[in-house]
């Protein structure tokens, strides 16, 4: 866990409008700031959890590392090299070490086909035929804790926690080495939840998997990172160690986000519950400086929150914080 394999360096990835007709004669193109100079890294072993609320840009981003979304500006680095330019041949062998594990288990899998198409097809694209294609399906099978009778049913015959399985045996039939779970449970049962996280930690285990784990569950996020990302509207406002995020949360978003989590017989001992007033602004129009400004619940905020977007600040050793309080 010492090198990274992926580092990412002021991604951007924005979205144009679509326009409504008459809007066309002003010729005025407006985008959607979906992801917003993010940069972070992910050392080889570990599991990254990226959280925030739904519509900050976790999928997008997700999908902009794996080159499913061309990206708008900015460096991805995977184990060293720059994927950004890579095409044809380049990309198709890069797909064999990224893969995904989408979040709906049912809308992911082609309806049509049974798992055994479903598991065979990359590696079919792979080249990989006869025999031996047949004995990798089995063999994915008996790993996601799925039998080989299950090869010739099709999705809708199986449950949620099944299809899922599925899915991940798909992720990993080439073997990849870093894997973006874009919220793999969100669709579960509680209890299916924990089954299916415990396989995946398995798996890494077994097989010496990179994560990177989106989630808006921080429950589940902290019992499975290493090291937390916490995003707002396109933005990271903090990103460290796992206990410290949670143990001493630095910026004031952090802390309404743990502050949300459900418990038994106690509060939170350092900030209570904390709601946040208003909703999140539109992409379309974020606002200046700060992208939390409007509903930081901060009093008596310094003039740059509205102003200067604030860097990101190393307060602990690995543990930073975009905020102009931390300044």
């Amino acid at each position: 866990m010492s090198s990274p394999l992926l580092e990412i360096k002021g991604l951007k990835k924005y979205f144009l409008r679509q326009q409504a007709f008459w809007q066309k004669w002003t010729g005025k193109k407006e985008y959607i700031y979906a992801v917003d100079g993010v940069s972070f890294s992910v050392n080889k072993g570990e599991t990254v959890g990226l959280v925030g609320e739904s519509g900050c840009g976790k999928s997008t981003l997700g999908r902009t590392i794996l080159r499913l979304y061309e990206p708008t500006a900015g460096e991805i680095y995977f184990d060293g090299e720059k994927i950004n330019d890579l095409r044809g041949d380049e990309l198709l062998q890069l797909r064999r070490r990224m893969q995904i594990i989408f979040q709906d288990p049912f809308a992911s899998l082609n309806p049509r086909q049974t798992v055994e198409k479903i598991i065979g097809l990359p590696l079919k694209i792979q080249g990989m035929k006869g025999r031996e294609l047949s004995e990798r399906i089995d063999e994915l099978l008996e790993q996601v804790g799925l039998a080989r009778v299950h090869r010739k049913r099709f999705p809708h015959q199986f449950s949620g926690g099944q299809r899922q399985r599925v899915g991940i045996a798909r992720a990993l039939a080439v073997n990849p080495s870093f894997v973006v779970a874009d919220e793999p449970v969100s669709a579960l049962d509680v209890s299916i939840q924990a089954q299916i996280i415990n396989l995946l930690q398995e798996l890494q285990e077994k097989m010496g998997l990179t994560y990177l784990f989106i989630a808006h569950d921080l429950s589940v996020v902290s019992y499975v990172s290493d090291r937390i990302v916490v995003m707002y509207l396109g933005q990271v406002m903090e990103m460290g160690p796992a206990e410290e995020i949670f143990s001493s949360p630095q910026h004031p978003y952090t802390k309404a986000l743990l502050s949300s989590i459900p418990r038994i017989g106690k509060k939170n001992p350092s900030t209570g519950r904390i709601i946040l007033e208003g909703s999140v602004p539109s992409p379309l129009n974020p606002p200046a400086g700060c992208k939390f400004n409007t509903r930081c619940f901060i009093k008596n905020k310094p003039a740059a929150c509205f102003h200067e977007p604030p860097p990101l600040i190393e307060g602990a050793p690995g543990h930073y914080a975009a905020c102009h309080l931390l300044g």
